[in-house]
């Protein structure tokens, strides 16, 4: 009797690892290495170099207008990104 499992629990399981039950049941897709499309990579490299633009402003100055450029080039890289459905891209 101690060896049964208790009703709702599941039996003969084993050692599940890192993977849980991913490594004993067959997964219904196939994992790829790096998730996105290029027009999203795209739209992640336009909003981090507004980043570093404005990140760059404000230590040697301030030099403000180089400052908004920045912000200006990071709101330009978010409609980017939502243009192309950025948030599409998880899976």
């Amino acid at each position: 009797m101690a060896d049964e499992a208790a009703p709702g629990t599941m039996a003969n399981v084993g050692d599940t690892g890192a993977h849980g039950l991913d490594a004993q049941v067959a997964q219904s897709y196939v994992h790829e290495a790096h998730h996105g499309r290029p027009s999203s990579w795209v739209a992640v490299s336009i909003i981090i170099a507004g980043f570093v633009v404005g990140g760059i402003a404000l230590p040697v100055g301030p030099i403000w207008w180089l400052f908004w450029t920045g912000v200006a080039i990071v709101v330009i890289g978010g409609i980017y990104a939502m243009s192309v459905h950025i948030l599409d891209d998880w899976y």
